[in-house]
């Protein structure tokens, strides 16, 4: 298809749910990705975080690759190999819990919820923060802390009460005697890059035992190695009771899993929740071969080089453009915070070969692939500058 159909068939075939960027992409590796000419670009918020790898990564791909010429799919009353495996893996690098497998992050997080109002046993309620985000289902619409995406979707369901992010005195007043969990994201991802307090985590976490709460951990984007530790919660000391996931799970593929401590695990037993397509053949193998990367190629410890690296150059244009407010984040998820809105510098930067993202107005969103280099840097950072420096 030439360029003009492919925006037409769009036009008339497609429901206009994305604010569409004109560009028409047809092959990627690693940070890069090529359009339609053959222009290269420079990806710096790959697959909106679900190409942690990087696009098209020769693992991910192998691993592809050999189980769909053996097993496509098999119905979940049935046992398969890989399945089997990921979970395995899943737990060992956790904790001691079982996994539930599913598509998306808002599958994981729907999960969550009806997992606890099982454990709660008539207490339903589930305390979130403002300026989270947890999908576009409607009931992770109404966990949501922010209003914007729930204009035009009420009556949204009961049951979810929002308080100010970092405020332990905040989820004191409103916890009651329906309250089940509190469910957290320790970076908001669309909320602005807003990191937890150690002090505010720990806290939340001793509040919950203490009140016989369950604590969520929504780590559909900060999951696999993305802050640079495999989870971010394990960056603060805690063990959340649920966690979810989703995104860079697959390598690029969908697949999304919640991960429960296996003393309330059989809370869902047979008949009270399932996915089709949840946990088939081909995405575990994807996402078998995702943690084997991770290990194999020390991402863990390139995340945390490259972070570092990533961090001292964006400080180093803050303390030379008045514009940038504020550099924040946890490893390879970082916020550009800037006095303006910053539509007009993302659409700059993507004429001179950058993607990234801008999140809350003012937020540039920078996450690029675990395995991004020193020169991918230095090009992505040279590139915003000149950006700004037209400003």
């Amino acid at each position: 298809m030439k360029l003009e159909e492919v925006f037409d068939s769009y036009k008339n075939n497609i429901m206009p749910t994305y604010t569409k960027v004109p560009l028409v992409f047809v092959k990627g590796k690693g940070s890069k990705l090529w359009d339609i000419h053959n222009q290269a670009y420079l990806d710096f918020f790959p697959g909106w975080g679900a190409c942690n790898l990087g696009h098209c990564h020769p693992k991910v791909m192998q691993a592809v690759r050999d189980q769909i010429s053996k097993l496509i799919f098999i119905p979940n009353n049935y046992y398969h190999i890989p399945q089997a495996k990921l979970a395995r893996e899943m737990v060992y690098w956790s904790y001691p819990a079982k996994v539930f497998f599913c598509n998306s992050g808002a599958e994981a997080n729907e999960a969550a919820f009806k997992l606890s109002r099982k454990y709660g046993q008539g207490r339903y309620e589930i305390i979130t923060f403002t300026n989270s985000f947890h999908g576009r289902t409607l009931a992770a619409l109404a966990a949501t802390g922010q209003k914007k995406y729930q204009e035009g979707f009420s009556p949204l369901p009961e049951g979810f009460k929002c308080v100010k992010f970092n405020d332990l005195e905040a989820v004191k007043q409103v916890i009651s005697d329906k309250t089940v969990a509190i469910m957290l994201e320790f970076v908001q991802g669309e909320g602005g890059i807003n990191v937890a307090g150690q002090d505010f985590v720990l806290a939340l976490r001793k509040l919950c035992d203490e009140k016989k709460l369950l604590l969520i951990a929504d780590e559909v984007q900060t999951g696999m190695a993305r802050t640079g530790k495999l989870f971010a919660y394990q960056n603060y000391g805690v063990t959340p009771d649920i966690m979810t996931l989703a995104k860079s799970l697959g390598g690029g593929l969908p697949i999304g899993a919640m991960i429960v401590k296996k003393e309330i695990a059989d809370t869902l037993g047979p008949g009270t929740h399932a996915s089709t397509f949840g946990g088939s053949p081909v995405i575990c193998r994807a996402a078998l071969a995702v943690f084997k990367a991770i290990q194999e190629e020390k991402l863990l410890a390139n995340t945390k080089k490259m972070a570092d690296y990533l961090f001292t150059k964006l400080n180093m244009l803050k303390d030379k453009y008045p514009l940038i407010q504020e550099i924040r984040g946890l490893g390879l998820m970082i916020g550009v915070e800037l006095k303006v809105e910053g539509k007009s510098i993302v659409e700059k930067c993507i004429e001179k070969g950058l993607l990234i993202n801008c999140t809350h107005v003012k937020v540039l969103r920078i996450m690029p692939a675990l395995n991004v280099t020193k020169k991918e840097i230095d090009k992505a950072a040279s590139i915003l500058e000149s950006v700004l420096e037209s400003i």
